[in-house]
């Protein structure tokens, strides 16, 4: 059996907290945003529409690059749209996509601590 220390400066074996952790609730929220970036695909439509002029484009140009059914690519913009990372307007019969200014900012924020 290991000889077990006896400990003399308790606050000396802990790193005090140098800023609030996220809540119960704030935690959440975080996750289900992040859950939306959990997909390969999900990466790849914000990085085309990012890399797009304007950082926006329209959902006929996203499709092909993906190698993806329209149904599908349609589902993932969708996701992001919900999550708060693209906004969605409609022109004629098409639905263009955009970033949604600062949308990446909370995660990097938290991640960056």
């Amino acid at each position: 059996m290991p000889a077990q220390l006896e400990i003399i400066q308790p606050s000396a074996c802990c790193a005090p907290l140098t800023r609030e952790p996220l809540g119960q609730s704030d935690a959440e929220d975080l996750a289900r945003t992040m859950k939306a970036l959990g997909d390969p695909a999900r990466l790849r439509l914000l990085s085309l529409v990012a890399a797009s002029e304007g950082s926006e484009a329209c959902v006929c140009d996203l499709q092909e690059p993906l190698g993806l059914a329209q149904p599908t690519v349609s589902h993932h913009l969708r996701v992001l749209t919900e999550a708060g990372f693209l906004t969605r307007s409609k022109r004629g019969t098409w639905a263009y996509y955009a970033l949604v200014p600062g949308a990446l900012d909370r995660i990097a924020d938290v991640l960056r601590g």
